[in-house]
């Protein structure tokens, strides 16, 4: 009977079978509850993936939040997300609900370097074990003290040389801001700065740049959906895995160096440190080797790109706004003069410096949809169930351009942080995210924008170059970074 029926089923038959059986399938396993939040319609096996733009998410999240309001859903591939938009609703998932949205989810393409280890994509207790440890370790060498301070203005006096070499000429800023930024967290880190010159940390800063652009591609952003197809094919994201590989060789090469000279009862970094801490726990727990080079790449990577990208659009603003530019200068004259370095004591002194750094932070925008979080328990946020396991994305643009909020948001005006002459902080204000998950190195990111920013303002009037119209377009990959430009750092 049963080979009756097979004979007598024809290959389009089995075929029509089996297409409706795979939709069924994706249905019932892509159903959500009565109260999800909503979604445009979604194709199915691809989810939303046709309306991706790759080049501008923000104009794609700002056309759905539209129409569909603060909270809607998408599917990329088989993941589900949520986002979320509005001072309101952020806060309310990151701050008042933030323990039911503390945690990483898998992000494909990170997960093939470090799974969840480290500090950034750890979850649980490993998390806050990292994280407790890292920030008692910064504060020990430094962070929030003077000393730091001293390391950052000789960085800086570092970095007024190399930009004087230039004498004026028209030159790209990127490398020599990127070292100058890194040399503060290897310094921390590893216990050494590295010379601008030195040709084999510009290829390991090279290779982080590369990294950080080639996460925002095409082909990256199909392998976070289509992990088990994308592996077998070539594309960025397989440079970004080769890039990994030698970022990891750097960092053991590190440890091992420091594992040859190591004096357990000194502690010069935090690889010392953490080796302390491997040694108390003879290699059980979570201090071990493996989470020691994740935690020291997280730190070299979050502690470069981040400051050295918003120093690059400051000094992007100061060229295309002379007249901005002369009045933060006009400032820096009177209150420092030139005669000594600026330090973090001048900064209640300098309002107006204060509000132009504050404003390219919140313009530039260079983490407009945040680090995602996964839920860890079923939640409600404004009278939508976000269910555990669904992708968190909160739309940190929908309030630093908050129309309500600021008075000429799509613009650049330092305005916005001043009142009666006086820099005011804004609640509103929050690139460096919301909660228990905010960012780790925030005090150390506003004290190196501070001084970096002021000491080249002190030296330099920068300007384009002749002939030339600088322009704010934006190339996306784990930031949202000035497109390569050129200036002239003229000596005042």
């Amino acid at each position: 009977m049963l080979r009756f029926l097979w004979d007598s089923i024809s290959f389009q038959m089995l075929l029509i079978f089996l297409v409706v059986f795979l939709l069924v399938a994706d249905y019932m396993k892509h159903r959500k509850p009565k109260n999800f939040p909503p979604r445009p319609f979604r194709i199915p096996f691809l989810g939303h993936v046709h309306m991706m733009s790759f080049s501008n998410p923000q104009s794609m999240v700002d056309k759905l939040t539209e129409k569909y309001g603060d909270v809607f859903s998408m599917d990329m591939g088989s993941t589900a997300f949520v986002c979320l938009n509005g001072m309101r609703l952020i806060k309310e998932a990151l701050v008042n609900q933030g323990e039911n949205f503390i945690d990483r989810p898998e992000i494909p393409i990170d997960t093939e370097v470090f799974s969840k280890i480290g500090l950034i994509s750890s979850n649980g207790h490993l998390w806050k074990q990292q994280r407790r440890f890292t920030l008692t370790t910064l504060r020990n060498f430094g962070l929030g003290k003077r000393s730091l301070e001293e390391r950052i203005q000789e960085e800086c006096r570092f970095l007024v040389d190399a930009f004087g070499e230039e004498q004026g000429n028209p030159f790209d800023p990127h490398f020599k801001v990127n070292n100058a930024v890194s040399n503060i967290i290897c310094s921390v880190t590893f216990g050494n700065r590295f010379e601008y010159h030195d040709q084999d940390f510009q290829k390991l800063l090279q290779l982080m740049d590369e990294t950080v652009t080639l996460h925002g591609s095409i082909a990256s952003q199909l392998y976070n959906s289509f992990p088990t197809i994308m592996k077998f094919l070539p594309g960025s994201h397989q440079t970004i895995f080769k890039n990994w590989k030698k970022l990891k060789t750097f960092v053991k090469e590190r440890i091992d160096k420091h594992k040859e000279d190591w004096n357990p009862s000194e502690s010069r970094d935090f690889i010392d440190s953490y080796l302390q801490e491997i040694a108390k726990a003879n290699g059980d727990g979570s201090f071990q080797e493996e989470n020691l080079v994740a935690c020291a790449l997280d730190l070299l990577f979050a502690g470069t790109e981040t400051t050295s990208t918003t120093v690059r659009w400051a000094l992007l603003y100061m060229a295309m706004y002379p007249e901005i530019q002369a009045r933060v200068q006009a400032e820096i004259d009177a209150v420092i003069g030139q005669a000594r370095q600026p330090s973090l004591e001048d900064r209640k002194n300098l309002p107006y410096t204060n509000a132009v750094i504050h404003e390219v932070q919140r313009k530039s925008n260079i983490i407009p949809f945040n680090v995602p979080r996964l839920t860890v328990k079923d939640t409600m946020v404004d009278g939508f169930l976000i269910p555990k396991g669904t992708v968190l994305i909160t739309n940190l643009a929908s309030v630093l351009f908050d129309k309500n909020e600021w008075e000429a948001p799509d613009t650049f005006n330092p305005g916005h942080f001043l009142k009666d002459g006086q820099f005011w902080r804004r609640d509103y204000f929050i690139p460096f995210s919301i909660g228990k998950r905010s960012c780790l190195g925030e005090l150390l990111a506003r004290s190196e924008l501070f001084l970096y920013f002021t000491s080249l303002l002190q030296k330099f009037t920068f300007r384009p170059p002749p002939n030339t119209t600088l322009s704010l377009q934006f190339k996306l990959g784990i930031t949202m970074a000035p497109q390569p430009y050129k200036i002239c750092a003229v000596p005042r």
